[in-house]
C-alpha cells in the first residue's frame, strides 16, 4: 500500500491506496488547481475574481468553482440560509479571513457586513454568477470535500479504486483496504472531551467533522451575523460524497438544535454538545442503524 501526504488549504493532506505507482505530482497538481479556483486567501484565485468584479456583472466560473457553487447554493435554500456560500465579507468583518484578526464587529459592523452578504442576492445560471456588487463568497465550509472527492476521482481516473483520502480531516474512502478491509476511521474526538470512541467504515462513504477546536472560534450563524451560541463543540457527518459531509456538518452547526436536515435526508451524524460541565452525544437514527449492539449500549444517550 502506498502511502503519500502533504500540505493544501492551510492544512495536511493524506491518501492511502492499493497500488505501487508514484501519484504525488498528479496530485499535487490537482489541489493546486483547487487553490487556484476555489481559494478566498488566494487574491489570483478565479473565487477572488468573482469577488473584485464590478456591480452588475454575470461572471463564467471555470467549472471546479462552478460545481461547488452550485452545490453550495442549492444547500443554502435546503438549509434556510444555515449554510451560505456568500458570507465573506462577514467572515472578514470578524477578523477570520485573509485580511485577518480585527476587533469584534458592533451591531452597526455586523448589520453592515449582512447587507453585503447572502446567497440570495446571487443569480446563478448553472455557468454563470451575478456580482451584484461587494458580495464575496467563502467556501470555506465545503471546499475541502469538494477537494477529497476531487482526488479520489483523480485516483480512479489513474486506475486505483481502492483509497482513503484525507484533507484536513474530512475522509474519503473508496473500495477497500489491501487486506480485505473497509477503511475503519474513527470520528474525530475534541480535545477535552470523554466519550468513547466510535469507529466507521468508510466504505463508498466519506466524513467530515465540523467544529471550533481545530481553528479556534471561527463558525458563524450566516442568518444572524454572529457566532452561533447553541453548545455545539462537533458534527461529524457521514454522506456519499466529501463535499456533502463538509457542508452538511457545516451547515448541522449554526442549525442545531433543528436537524430536520439531516433528518430529512437520512443522514447518519453524531453531534456533541457542551452545557456547563454536562456533554452530551446525539446520533441520528442513520448513524444508530450502521452500529452493533456494543457501539450502541456504549452511546446510549
Amino acid at each position: 500500500m502506498t502511502s503519500i501526504g502533504g500540505e493544501t488549504m492551510g492544512t495536511t493532506w493524506h491518501v492511502l491506496y492499493a497500488g505501487h505507482r508514484d501519484l504525488r505530482a498528479a496530485i499535487e497538481a490537482r489541489l493546486d488547481a483547487l487553490v487556484a479556483a476555489l481559494s478566498h486567501w488566494a487574491p489570483d484565485s478565479a473565487l477572488s475574481a468573482f469577488n473584485r468584479a464590478p456591480a452588475g456583472s454575470w461572471i463564467a466560473l471555470p467549472p471546479d468553482l462552478a460545481r461547488v457553487v452550485d452545490a453550495g447554493l442549492r444547500l443554502a435554500q435546503a438549509s434556510d440560509g444555515a449554510f451560505d456560500p456568500a458570507i465573506g465579507v462577514l467572515v472578514d468583518a470578524w477578523g477570520f479571513g485573509p485580511p485577518g484578526a480585527c476587533p469584534e464587529p458592533d451591531a452597526p459592523a455586523i448589520a453592515a457586513a449582512l447587507a453585503r452578504s447572502g446567497y440570495h442576492r446571487l443569480r446563478w445560471d448553472g455557468e454563470r454568477l451575478f456580482q451584484p456588487g461587494g458580495v464575496h463568497l467563502d467556501l470555506s465550509g465545503i471546499a475541502k470535500g469538494y477537494a477529497v472527492d476531487a482526488v479520489a476521482d483523480l485516483l480512479a481516473d489513474h486506475g486505483i479504486r481502492h483509497c482513503l483520502v484525507d484533507i484536513g480531516g474530512e475522509l474519503s474512502g473508496r473500495g477497500m483496504r489491501p487486506d480485505g478491509d473497509p477503511w475503519w476511521v474513527d470520528l474525530e474526538m475534541p480535545p477535552g472531551i470523554a466519550l468513547p470512541p466510535l469507529r466507521v467504515a468508510l466504505h463508498q462513504l466519506a466524513v467530515a467533522t465540523s467544529g471550533n477546536y481545530r481553528r479556534g472560534e471561527h463558525t458563524l450563524d450566516p442568518r444572524k451575523g454572529r457566532p452561533p451560541d447553541n453548545g455545539v463543540v462537533a458534527v461529524s457527518v457521514l454522506a456519499s460524497t466529501a463535499m456533502l459531509a463538509d457542508a452538511l456538518a457545516s451547515a448541522a452547526t449554526v442549525a442545531w438544535p433543528d436537524l430536520s436536515l439531516l433528518l430529512d435526508r437520512d443522514i447518519a451524524a453524531r453531534v456533541v454538545i457542551r452545557d456547563g460541565d454536562r456533554v452530551e452525544e446525539v446520533l441520528t437514527p442513520a448513524l444508530r442503524a450502521m452500529l452493533d449492539d456494543d457501539d450502541l449500549a456504549a452511546h446510549a444517550n
